[in-house]
């Protein structure tokens, strides 16, 4: 695939619009436009990278600038004390759709558990 190609290459572009929170000169954070929680911002790197595996060999320093964004991001949408969730699905049996590395941040409301059916707060 090619940056040309690529939906997240193009919204980074301005080529597509999207609902953009936060921008630093190596990553952009939008919002997602079937979100899976009552705040669901999607953190991506400005340059192409097919996953996060691969983002982390080429360009550390941006990987770190993604997770960085997205705490911004949390505290910026006051879901930073009550919790979130950072998500990267990588590859397609993970359920990744768009071959750009991106980071879901995910919260605004009980999540639920990953692993071994954790309870709300009470």
């Amino acid at each position: 695939m090619t940056a040309s190609d690529c939906l997240f290459c193009r919204i980074v572009a301005g080529e597509i619009p999207a609902t953009v929170v936060r921008e630093t000169p190596t990553a952009l954070a939008f919002r997602d436009i079937n979100p899976q929680a009552s705040t669901h911002v999607l953190v991506v790197p400005k340059s192409h990278h097919p996953d996060v595996v691969a983002l982390a060999k080429a360009e550390p320093e941006a990987l770190a600038e993604v997770f960085a964004v997205a705490g911004e991001v949390a505290e910026a949408e006051g879901i930073a004390e009550g919790g979130y969730r950072l998500l990267f699905n990588t590859g397609a049996d993970a359920g990744q759709t768009v071959f750009h590395a991106h980071l879901h941040l995910l919260g605004g409301e009980w999540l639920g558990g990953l692993v071994g059916g954790a309870l709300p707060p009470a």
